[in-house]
């Protein structure tokens, strides 16, 4: 067959990074962040996150191409911030929900199975 190897999906090939940051020329505080070997899954969470920065002007991602497994996000900052700092707080506060969220199910998993 011609469809690429399952594993391409999401092993991330030797010497390349998981993330890289690209500044927009044209647009001061912009740049595109693109992140190896994600979809829409992690980019819809990223951006939603990013909009609840009062200081995110824009933030939106895109898939390029269904047989390329990157996404490209970019974001529009205001004066007070910059994409770089957008991007690492809200990958920050996705870190501690994920783990308030992972507590909250052991929790209430834990309090279930005692009954059986």
């Amino acid at each position: 067959m011609n469809a690429p190897d399952r594993y391409e999906r999401f092993v991330v090939p030797e010497g390349v990074k998981k993330v890289t940051y690209e500044r927009d020329t044209k647009i001061i505080n912009a740049a595109s962040f693109t992140i190896e070997r994600e979809d829409h899954t992690i980019g819809n969470i990223v951006r939603m996150q990013l909009h609840r920065d009062e200081n995110v002007l824009f933030a939106g991602y895109k898939l390029p191409h269904p047989l390329q497994y990157k996404i490209i996000v970019r974001i529009h900052t205001t004066s007070q911030s910059s994409p770089m700092q957008a991007y690492n707080q809200a990958v920050n506060d996705l870190d501690k929900e994920l783990d308030h969220l992972k507590k909250a199910f052991e929790a209430e998993l834990a309090k279930h199975s005692a009954d059986y």
